[in-house]
């Protein structure tokens, strides 16, 4: 997958996309990033990209032609079918688990970052196929948003994360919180691995973790329980659940 990020401060991107299994996709050559300052396809000597907004009011909003030629740049450089132009937007479709599969599909994702007042509405009338948004919230540019969104997309790529299925067991992949998770040492502080998952039984393992997950989720969020589909054995861990909780 190419992922390419429009700008207008393309050095914020080299620490966070730069280290851990970002780098390592990029050197395994699983995806590639790469940014694009849209000051590049400005035509003046000063590399004005905004201007004041047409009507009056605060602020400044970045100019639709270095954008527009920007976008140009980089679809040209990639023949991909699959191509996705995204912008980075309060007012966007919220950002989630099945958003960052789907994107996961694209041979092409173009991440359009604002600054100021935003972007001239025009290039997301015309040119974007989507907004987007990390949270009920105002950032200071699209730049976080979309290193987020990349972060999320890459775990979605086949081998980035190594082990085929450990994205499968992330939290919202299935619509559950994830599991909890422990590691050596046996004990700490006097705190005790849960003894199910010293057993060697998979198959009980397997048992826990799915009615912890349950368990999580129902306590924490509560809501993501209406869009999870069920089986029979959940509705039997829940009842359990539901008994524990009341002292049952």
């Amino acid at each position: 997958m190419r992922i390419d990020i429009i700008s207008l401060f393309p050095e914020m991107f080299t620490g966070p996309l730069g280290h851990s299994i970002l780098k390592r996709a990029q050197d395994n050559g699983l995806i590639s990033i790469h940014v694009t300052n849209p000051r590049d396809f400005t035509y003046d000597k000063h590399r004005i990209v905004d201007d004041a907004p047409f009507g009056g009011g605060a602020g400044m909003v970045m100019k639709p032609e270095p954008i527009f030629r920007a976008v140009e740049s980089v679809v040209s450089a990639n023949n991909a079918l699959r191509r996705r132009i995204i912008i980075m937007c309060p007012g966007g479709q919220s950002f989630d688990q099945a958003k960052a599969r789907e994107l996961a599909g694209y041979e092409q994702l173009v991440f359009l970052c604002g600054h100021y007042e935003g972007i001239d509405a025009r290039i997301r009338e015309h040119v974007v196929d989507e907004a987007i948004s990390i949270g009920d919230y105002v950032l200071t540019g699209g730049e976080l948003p979309a290193m987020v969104i990349t972060d999320a997309v890459a775990r979605m790529i086949p081998g980035v994360l190594g082990a085929d299925d450990s994205a499968q067991h992330d939290s919202f992949y299935n619509g559950l919180l994830e599991y909890p998770h422990y590691t050596r040492p046996r004990e700490f502080n006097g705190w005790e691995v849960p003894e199910i998952l010293l057993s060697g039984d998979h198959a009980k393992i397997e048992k826990w973790r799915r009615k912890e997950s349950l368990r999580a989720t129902l306590e924490r969020r509560p809501d993501l329980m209406n869009n999870v589909e069920l089986d029979p054995l959940d509705d039997k861990l829940l009842q359990e659940i539901k008994s524990e909780q009341a002292g049952g």
